[in-house]
């Protein structure tokens, strides 16, 4: 996917924010168009989490201290930062801006009270609320996929109804109840933001871009 703009036309980059409680299988998504788009990248958040296995330090996350976290946060490095399931997260800031600048679109996978911080600071971007079936379907993916103990598995689930609640407050809402189903519709919400006229500039005879008022 991902065709050429026409002569004369440049796309621009955007952020592509996808959010959800815990479990609804934000990853999957990302993954998704990172395989079918060449236009994408994704942006590697900071935690203070504990890695996983199979996790990948500077992939999956770059994996730091508490200490470290907050030199980097008081030092202005994060776009956002929040404590989720008691843990420390943070998006950094210039691989998001140098990756939209060269005309990428950066794939934000992140908790929903991140999510909207972005969203607050950041509305030009592209917000999709990825909604499960149930909260049993969340137990469900969280215990199979065995990477977090009974106790965090208890939180996480005890936060998820007030994450589902704020589903309103982004730009789409996904159903994630056939997997192959809702993968399309991301996509394709991506694909008719890629094509919206805001997000194309055009070349002046000067050699100059001008972004189109959307």
């Amino acid at each position: 996917m991902s065709s050429e703009p026409l002569a004369g036309f440049r796309r621009l980059g955007f952020l592509v924010v996808i959010s959800g409680p815990s479990g609804v299988g934000k990853t999957s998504f990302c993954d998704h168009l990172l395989e079918t788009r060449t236009d994408t990248v994704r942006s590697v958040s900071a935690t203070t989490r504990p890695q996983r296995p199979g996790e990948t330090d500077g992939r999956d996350y770059f994996f730091i201290d508490r200490a470290a976290f907050e030199l980097r946060r008081a030092g202005g490095d994060f776009l956002e930062s929040a404590e989720v399931h008691g843990q420390l997260y943070g998006t950094p800031e210039r691989f998001v801006k140098d990756a939209i600048a060269a005309g990428k679109i950066v794939l934000l996978n992140i908790d929903v009270q991140g999510g909207l911080a972005i969203k607050a600071r950041h509305p030009e971007g592209v917000y999709i609320f990825v909604y499960p079936p149930s909260v049993d379907s969340l137990r469900a993916r969280l215990e199979a996929r065995r990477q977090d103990g009974p106790v965090e598995i208890e939180r996480r689930l005890g936060n998820a109804p007030g994450e589902m609640r704020r589903w309103r407050e982004y730009d789409y809402v996904v159903l994630n109840e056939e997997l192959p189903t809702a993968l399309a519709q991301v996509s394709a919400i991506v694909e008719a933001e890629r094509a919206r006229v805001g997000r194309f500039a055009v070349s002046t005879p000067t050699g100059t871009a001008i972004a189109p008022h959307a």
